[in-house]
């Protein structure tokens, strides 16, 4: 089988699901160019544990992780069936990779899994295994979890992770809006998209201290660690394809990275 590529997704605001834009498009459009998979696997920003968790329910709830929305979206249900045997591969793997691993079976979808999901597979048909993020760990530790589970791609797996390329919450009160964007986020997204185009991961793993505005891009680890993990399921040799979905409020940077083996 031909290995599916690994996707890095910026989900945005919940309000994503009630007006997509152009995430929404290019979500659409991935789903027409990309092999169906079997199955996926997502990170979500929203899920963090102290240590890999994987999610093993068999029918995973709509999770809504949020409040102060419209009444709307706590209504939307994404009711993709799971798949344990997956799950149980994924620990698997990771525990190969001295990874140890547990099983949530328990765990459901958080509004950073079922937003761009109901985007790029709004039948809910593919089965759909979440995946915890370590934030106390750091770039490295994502970046080997997602080779660990870089087998999983040569068996229909579409491995998958959601957060934001710029996340600074602080700024919804900030001012900024379409026409008047926060002045970081341009040179970071540029960086991000350089290195990733120059194959520099250790410049990336270190952003923190060589990226512009790292630390007004991303007060905190958590929305930027799922590009590592999908950067290391897409192994060794490979190409980023950056697709530019916008920049929302002014200030979250929308992009979508397709990592593809050469």
């Amino acid at each position: 089988m031909t290995a599916l590529p690994s996707l890095y997704i910026s989900h945005g605001s919940p309000m994503t699901a009630l007006h997509p834009g152009q995430v929404g498009e290019r979500l659409a459009e991935l789903a027409q160019a990309m092999p169906r998979p079997r199955a996926i696997m997502l990170a979500s920003a929203h899920w963090l544990a102290r240590q890999p968790t994987v999610g093993g329910a068999q029918r995973p709830e709509t999770v809504h992780d949020f409040y102060g929305f419209p009444r709307e979206l706590s209504e939307i249900r994404y009711p993709a069936p799971g798949e344990p045997a997956l799950a149980a591969r994924a620990v698997e793997l990771l525990d190969r990779a001295g990874l140890p691993t547990m099983l949530d079976p328990r765990q459901g979808l958080d509004h950073g899994a079922w937003v761009p999901l109901r985007l790029l597979y709004p039948k809910a048909d593919i089965p759909v295994v979440p995946l915890s993020i370590q934030p106390a760990l750091g770039p490295r530790h994502q970046y080997e979890v997602g080779r660990a589970l870089a087998p999983l791609r040569k068996e229909g797996v579409l491995v998958i992770g959601s957060g934001s390329i710029t996340h600074n919450l602080h700024d919804f009160r900030a001012g900024f809006s379409a026409e008047n964007e926060a002045p970081y986020v341009r040179p970071f997204i540029g960086w991000i998209e350089d290195k990733l185009a120059a194959g520099d991961v250790e410049a990336l793993l270190d952003y923190r201290r060589q990226a512009p505005f790292a630390e007004r891009a991303h007060p905190t680890d958590e929305h930027l660690l799922p590009l590592f993990l999908a950067l290391g399921a897409a192994g060794a040799e490979t190409r980023a394809e950056r697709i530019d979905a916008g920049i929302d409020l002014g200030f979250l940077a929308m992009d979508i990275y397709r990592f593809n083996a050469r």
